[in-house]
């Protein structure tokens, strides 16, 4: 069975058949071309550690060992970096038995560093919802890099949905390439069940030796509220990164930062992707919190011409040395069970489309 992702329109009938449930109307753009924005619930609870629940357990019990705290996010409340939080999310799910589903952070979470990961009852693994799971929704929170200040209706995380076996194999990714070019580069080197991305670090010709290729995270700043667009100034809260003359750059332990694939990236509108978020094979690096690439992306129809994937990298424990054009991660691609009714893009107004290097909505 093939199966695939589920669409916006069969998204909005699992509200209708109570597949999807909230205490609160869901809001009117909370549903993406191929995926579903969660919003925060009312309570957050700061705890000692990340965990997960285990067979057979509950988050709740969980909460009960490992609270620090309990407080209110109805008037909105601070999360402090290097601190480990648990909220319930606002919606709960009863799934059908075919449909299973992975959650990943937004892609505006990803670039404030904010590492977040979706826990269920009975969890083994993050992220990842059993078919028929049926119960409450947590997002664990860890602000890395500035603290935020979130709410209750706040979105960071968003929830996809699948049947079946959809993933592409690399025959399957090589043909779909040969007819719709997923990549811009000359040579797309498809393995390891995927498409590969390297990275930009020789910026805009026209910047000449001091092209910008790059943002590093600043610390000690102010407060970002997660939810107000172009209320900041850039220069409070990142460095600018310069080309260097060797074309390379050291990425240093536990600093974040943000850079851009060379290639230039293409979702058709029958297919959805996602980036892998860790390879050891390529360096002690993560690379992309926020990984999911919905229909549309990059598509010339849609006003994508162009679109890079914006990069979100932490080194772990060591200086790690990334050159011009290394490669840093992979795309997967999987079938979508139908076409969405609207496409990434011109019809969301999508504030990454058509994106080079691009910090997240909140910086101007």
């Amino acid at each position: 069975m093939q199966g695939g992702i589920l669409p916006d329109r069969e998204i909005a009938a699992l509200f209708e058949t109570g597949a999807i449930a909230a205490p609160v109307e869901r809001d009117g753009d909370q549903i993406q071309p191929a995926s579903l924005d969660l919003r925060l619930g009312a309570k957050a609870y700061r705890v000692r550690a990340s965990f997960l629940p285990g067979a057979g357990q509950t988050v709740a019990g969980k909460l009960e060992r490992f609270s620090l705290h309990e407080f209110s996010l109805t008037e909105g409340a601070v999360l402090e970096t290097g601190c480990v939080y648990v909220v319930e999310l606002l919606e709960a799910l009863k799934l059908p038995a075919e449909v299973r589903a992975t959650a990943n952070p937004k892609s505006s979470t990803g670039r404030l560093d904010i590492f977040t990961r979706v826990l269920t009852d009975g969890a083994q693994e993050f992220d990842k919802l059993p078919a028929g799971y049926e119960g409450p929704l947590y997002v664990e929170i860890s602000p890395r890099t500035f603290p935020i200040l979130v709410r209750q209706g706040s979105r960071l995380s968003q929830i996809r949905f699948r049947t079946g076996e959809p993933l592409l194999g690399e025959a399957d990714l090589a043909a779909l390439h040969a007819t719709d070019r997923l990549t811009s580069a000359p040579g797309a080197n498809i393995s390891g069940g995927g498409i590969a991305l390297s990275i930009d670090l020789s910026g805009d010709p026209a910047g000449g030796s001091d092209a910008l290729v790059g943002y590093r995270g600043k610390r000690h700043t102010g407060v970002v509220d997660v939810d107000r667009r172009g209320a900041y100034r850039l220069k409070d809260f990142w460095e600018p990164i310069h080309r260097s003359q060797g074309g390379e750059l050291i990425l240093d332990p536990d600093e974040f930062y943000i850079l851009v694939s060379k290639e230039s990236v293409h979702v058709p509108p029958a297919f959805a992707a996602e980036m892998t978020p860790y390879d050891p094979l390529v360096g002690e690096f993560r690379v992309h919190y926020a990984g999911f690439f919905d229909p549309g992306f990059g598509h010339s129809a849609a006003g994508g011409t162009g679109s890079r994937a914006v990069l979100e990298v932490r080194s772990h424990d060591v200086p790690f040395i990334l050159e011009d054009g290394q490669i840093v991660g992979r795309l997967v691609y999987e079938h979508m069970q139908a076409l969405p009714d609207r496409l990434y893009g011109l019809d969301l107004k999508s504030n990454y489309q058509a994106q080079g290097l691009k910090l997240s909505k909140h910086f101007v």
